[in-house]
């Protein structure tokens, strides 16, 4: 093949798709944004990831990287460049039953890591979504349905397979590259390019699952006493709340989830979030862990939700931080509002273990905007609530820009990532956008993201 690409590897024949080409329809975009890159490769095995990165660098494209899922931030696509997707990298095996390692590989979405997991009784507590790609959110952090129980997914990754921006392989483990092992986990986007994980998953088959509404109050005690509830429930459960306004009030919409498949131990954890307001509804059922994200879930990603998104950690739920998550569901200009419960085994890991430094934070709140609203009315109703949060979380932040980084990496963690993405690509090849001095030969850090 020749044209605007030169002549292509024969290792990627085949694997280079093109205006023009069927399957660029299907290919070009994300879940949030369409994209109309020169390129897309499809890379089969850390060779062609390799193969992939050179052919950028003679080309000078502009590269995105993609999991193959949902991808929030829209950066897993682009215009003119050339985009990575690791689609089709998504075998998942059992390593070693006895110890729960199973190795993942990228481009595997989350309903397929359940659905081979399941015949052995394991399961890893990932992303809320059966589409969302493995690879953003094992370098991102991973906030899963089971989060207090399990922790973060990176929490339990114990080496990752890493194609670095110059084409070189590298395994990285607390033995070899523990420096990079670090960076992968909670910051990987900027380092290399994850090609596959071995992951510590636990045991579970069945789980909890319990859906309620409940009436929410202008001034967010409702919100108060679930963030109380929460901070004194047993970490088998963790809980997932959105923010629905009408004209007639606030209705918090509950999930909840908990680990176990024992009638009586669900019963108990899910009781207390019964007092927190009014309740109009609820639903509870004990299902497969799988069932939590089906294959259903699955389907291809042509632009079909355009969104902004923004996030902040609670350490605490305050009555004004309430009320303006209240405010902000419910204002002239409303933004959906979600909060993801924290705390738990997420607390059990040093902040200097992982380059997801925020092991103090109770909540994560999520606030996003569609069409035809837009990131400056998100920045409008966000506006009042930015002042509560402290930190944020890398994979739900459409912003890339230097205040995003500080508010995902901040402190030692934020120079430590600064320094190993310059040690692991000096070239900036993974780095989007302008990146304009910070100093003498020292850019100004942006935040890369792979499309999950």
């Amino acid at each position: 093949m020749t044209g605007p690409l030169g002549a292509l590897p024969h290792t990627l024949a085949g694997k280079v798709v093109t205006p023009g080409d069927p399957r660029y329809q299907a290919l070009r975009s994300t879940y949030t944004t369409v994209g109309s890159p020169a390129a897309v490769v499809r890379p089969e095995s850390a060779d062609d990831v390799s193969a992939a990165l050179h052919l950028a660098r003679r080309t000078g494209l502009r590269i995105s990287v993609r999991s193959g899922g949902h991808g929030l931030s829209g950066s897993g696509t682009n215009d003119g460049g050339l985009v990575i997707d690791l689609g089709a990298l998504h075998r998942v095996e059992v390593v070693d039953r006895a110890s729960r390692l199973v190795r993942v590989e990228a481009g595997a979405r989350w309903a397929q890591v359940a659905q081979a997991l399941a015949p052995h009784g394991l399961a890893i507590s990932s992303g809320d979504h059966g589409n969302v790609g493995v690879g953003g959110i094992a370098t991102g952090g991973g906030v899963g349905w089971m989060v207090r129980h399990y922790g973060l997914t990176i929490d339990h990754i114990r080496a990752v397979d890493v194609v670095l921006p110059d084409g070189t392989f590298v395994r990285a483990d607390t033995v070899n590259e523990p420096d990079l092992l670090w960076v992968m986990r909670g910051a990987g986007a900027g380092a290399g390019i994850a090609v596959a994980f071995e992951i510590e998953a636990m045991e579970l088959s069945r789980v909890g699952h319990v859906q309620l509404a409940a009436e929410v109050d202008p001034t967010g005690e409702t919100l108060r006493r679930w963030a109380k509830a929460m901070d004194e429930a047993p970490r088998e459960l963790s809980t997932a709340v959105t923010l629905a306004s009408s004209g007639a009030g606030t209705t918090a919409f509950i999930t909840a989830v908990v680990a176990s498949g024992e009638p009586a131990v669900i019963r108990d954890a899910v009781e207390p979030l019964l007092g927190i307001g009014e309740v109009t509804a609820q639903q509870a059922q004990v299902a497969p862990y799988p069932a939590l994200v089906p294959a259903e879930h699955l389907h291809a990603n042509t632009g079909q939700m355009p969104v902004a998104t923004t996030n902040g950690l609670l350490t605490e739920m305050t009555s004004d931080a309430a009320r303006a998550l209240v405010a902000a569901s419910a204002g002239p200009r409303p933004i959906l509002v979600q909060l993801r419960s924290l705390g738990g085994a997420v607390h059990d890991v040093s902040p200097s273990a992982t380059a997801f430094a925020h092991r103090h934070q109770n909540t994560l709140v999520i606030g996003s905007a569609f069409p035809p609203d837009s990131r400056e009315a998100l920045a409008a109703a966000w506006a009042p609530v930015a002042p509560h949060t402290d930190g944020a979380y890398v994979n739900f932040e459409s912003a890339s820009d230097a205040g995003a980084f500080a508010r995902a990496y901040p402190g030692p963690a934020g120079t430590r990532v600064t320094e190993l993405w310059r040690r692991y690509d000096p070239e900036g090849l993974l780095r989007p956008g302008p990146r304009a001095d910070a100093g003498p030969g020292q850019p100004t850090p942006v935040t890369p993201r792979r499309a999950q």
